[in-house]
């Protein structure tokens, strides 16, 4: 395939994503910076929280956090595919900031934040790297989605001194089966074009009556923020990003074994973007690690059962929910 038609397909495939998700927000682009002194006064729900920036290498990082009266290890939130701040379930951000201080962000060159889009897993890890050290965390817990599970694992064998403990949901290992899967994210991104419905109604969710009242749910509460949303990411931007799931699933197998950090992976069982079977073969090649699999569940099982697994990783992460 040339690359112009790559390129018209992804462009298709990206409107198909972005035309449904946020209609209703009149200011979709429109992202608000403030100080960290303001952010944390205002800061009372994820839907609230305003867009801070911060500078460094020569790039803007947007982010938004919440919970930093609660002390302790930050936990950084690493993004799915195509993913900006506006993405994440308000659900699970409110839930775990109820305890601990979270971290949101948008990689460079996606959504607020300027440079250019990292093509590979291991340079979004390194622009990770660099951000959680500008912020001066010297130590953080990762929890990371879909792609941002894999820029987790690169980040704790990069710096293993930088991570306590890990969430790992949706996602899979460095050449594992069926991680990188183009051809059904252009497919579900067509049908959902096609049926006047948001993409992640088909890519994270199943088709049974349980799923798909999940997914209207989930996109519900992605629409509760209203004001000063995040900008959308660019095309080039997520061609980039499918370029560097590609690369991941063909690269040789990393060593996990040299993690010593506890590790919870949580998926649904049937995630067809990076098939379930990835997850059990993820918590064995940890030594300490801890596996959840939801029933009738796709790639967004921690958003259909977000109740229960915001008790689980708070649990984890070393919070009591009594």
């Amino acid at each position: 395939m040339s690359d112009l038609m790559k390129k018209t397909l992804g462009l298709f495939a990206l409107s198909a994503l972005l035309i449904s998700p946020l209609v209703a927000a009149s200011d979709a682009n429109s992202t608000s910076v403030v100080t960290t002194a303001t952010a944390t006064a205002q800061g009372v729900a994820w839907k609230d929280v305003p867009t801070q920036i911060i500078s460094v290498g020569g790039v803007d990082f947007a982010y938004r956090e919440l919970g930093q009266q609660n002390g302790g290890t930050p936990v950084v939130f690493l993004a799915h595919l195509a993913a900006v701040l506006d993405n994440w379930d308000p659900r699970i951000i409110d839930g775990i900031a109820a305890k601990y201080h979270v971290i949101t962000f948008d990689n460079r060159g996606i959504g607020a934040s300027t440079g250019k889009p990292a093509n590979t897993i291991e340079q979004m890890a390194d622009d990770a790297i660099t951000f959680i050290k500008a912020k001066g965390f010297t130590q953080v817990d990762l929890f990371g989605f879909s792609m941002g599970g894999m820029v987790a694992q690169e980040i704790v064998l990069k710096e293993p001194q930088l991570v306590r403990r890990m969430v790992l949901t949706g996602t899979g290992p460095r050449g594992g089966k069926h991680i990188s899967a183009p051809w059904l994210t252009f497919y579900d991104m067509m049908r959902g074009f096609f049926t006047g419905q948001d993409a992640k109604q088909f890519l994270f969710f199943t088709r049974t009556p349980n799923g798909i009242e999940a997914g209207k749910a989930f996109l519900a509460r992605l629409k509760e923020r209203t004001e000063n949303r995040d900008k959308e990411i660019a095309v080039s931007a997520f061609l980039e990003q499918l370029s560097a799931l590609s690369a991941w699933e063909a690269e040789p197998p990393a060593d996990l074994s040299v993690v010593t950090q506890p590790v919870l992976i949580a998926n649904g069982d049937n995630d067809r973007m990076v098939t379930s079977e990835n997850s059990p073969d993820m918590a064995k090649r940890f030594p300490n690690s801890q596996l959840i699999i939801y029933p009738d569940a796709g790639h967004g099982g921690i958003f259909q059962f977000h109740t229960e697994f915001v008790t689980s990783a708070l649990e984890f992460l070393g919070c009591s929910t009594q």
